[in-house]
């Protein structure tokens, strides 16, 4: 698997993201609805990782800058071909040691609580992300959850 920055640009991943957004329809009312659309990832702020096996994406993730010390995971999606692979963890991995290069002290996120965020919340809690309260300019929302990590160094 090869992990590398995006710009954002590709059918496939734009194909993957759309898809992302829609999946986030079925499951979240539209004011509990947090994924970042095209023009949002083309951010400065934004660093956007696809993973790829020759010429099959598998999957993306992201972090966006909140401050020198604190970034948010963003998009994390797998391709639907390849879920149950590792390629979530491998990813998550990646962003995890980017987090430690950059000196941040925190990574913090935002899902959604229903049942089919499951499998991201103990991929989550897995790798040592617990449970808080909203940040950034997140609200306390049922449709929500939040966790964050402290990054070791």
């Amino acid at each position: 698997m090869e992990i590398r920055i995006d710009d954002v640009t590709s059918p496939k991943v734009i194909g993957l993201l759309e898809d992302h957004l829609h999946s986030m329809t079925l499951h979240s009312p539209p004011e509990s609805i947090h994924a970042l659309d095209l023009e949002k990832l083309r951010k400065p702020e934004i660093t956007f990782w696809t993973a790829w096996e020759g010429e099959d994406l598998l999957g993306c993730g992201a972090i966006k800058e909140l401050d020198s010390k604190h970034a948010e995971i963003k998009s994390m999606k797998t391709s639907p071909d390849h879920l149950r692979k590792g390629v979530a963890r491998k990813l998550l991995i990646h962003i995890l040691e980017e987090a430690k290069k950059r000196g941040y002290e925190q990574l913090s996120l935002e899902t959604g609580s229903m049942d089919a965020f499951l499998p991201a919340k103990k991929l989550y809690e897995s790798l040592g992300f617990v449970y808080c309260g909203p940040f950034a300019d997140y609200i306390e929302d049922p449709n929500s959850v939040f966790m964050t990590y402290k990054v070791v160094r």
